[in-house]
């Protein structure tokens, strides 16, 4: 007899992470393996790690070491994956990159390495995916990773604004466009993780304490704390799901 947990589960599918060699990345990878997937991880470091602990739970897993802004890089991910893995059902935009400087003193080199990877990038891998889902005909999810940032401005990181609210954008488009075809697009917006992109954050006391005070949480996010909301977004319990950008964040934005 099934129950609603059944609907959680994603035995069967395979699922493309980017970002997928450490932090949130490798997260989420772990999360979907957990819940029976397959994973094919792509980052432009070595995704072993990632591999040896989808293998160690007896999930099949490749990976491709690629720069995702690089010239047909989103065609040779699909083709890699549906190749060694045989089909694609998943998608998980993870990778992201961030600069920090005022705002009269940003590069457009800074301006241009974040947009090209933030949001160029996945716009282009998910259309890659979508056509080859739509090629499969048996829908699909897509989720992309915005952030804290799709929802205020922030200070210092203006490519990575604008990025991440272009993510939560280009989400509603996907959801629109392609619900129609049985692909659903959602995104997650982490809230202050302690991940790489943070440690400058962190680093900074009096930055650290002003962020920890308002998160109702009172703590900084681990990759542990997206695996729900990730499995969620890609199973079944999340049919009528599309469009939509959840946060993740402790609390932050009740503030």
């Amino acid at each position: 007899m099934s129950t609603i947990l059944d609907q959680f589960k994603l035995d069967g599918k395979v699922a493309i992470v980017t970002g997928a060699s450490r932090g949130l990345g490798q997260g989420i990878a772990l999360a979907l393996a957990g819940a029976g997937a397959d994973i094919f991880a792509v980052d432009v470091l070595e995704c072993s790690d990632t591999c040896d602990k989808v293998r160690a739970m007896k999930r099949r897993c490749e990976s491709r070491v690629l720069d995702l802004t690089a010239p047909g890089a989103p065609e040779t991910v699909v083709a890699a994956a549906a190749d060694s893995l045989g089909k694609v059902d998943i998608l998980v935009n993870n990778a992201g990159i961030i600069r920090r400087a005022d705002f009269l003193e940003f590069s457009e080199k800074d301006w241009d390495d974040v947009m090209n990877l933030n949001i160029k990038a996945v716009f282009l891998l998910s259309q890659a995916v979508a056509r080859r889902m739509t090629s499969q005909g048996s829908g699909g999810r897509i989720i992309n990773i915005a952030s804290m940032l799709s929802f205020q401005g922030g200070i210092r990181v203006p490519s990575y604004t604008a990025s991440k609210s272009a993510v939560a954008g280009l989400t509603r488009l996907i959801a629109c466009e392609l619900g129609p075809k049985g692909i659903n697009c959602n995104a997650i917006a982490p809230g202050y993780m302690a991940t790489d992109n943070t440690a400058p954050l962190r680093a900074d006391a009096a930055r650290s304490q002003a962020i920890l005070e308002r998160i109702p949480a009172g703590r900084w996010g681990t990759p542990e704390d997206l695996q729900g909301a990730v499995v969620f977004l890609a199973s079944p319990a999340s049919a009528y799901v599309n469009g939509f950008t959840l946060a993740v964040d402790g609390g932050w934005l009740a503030r």
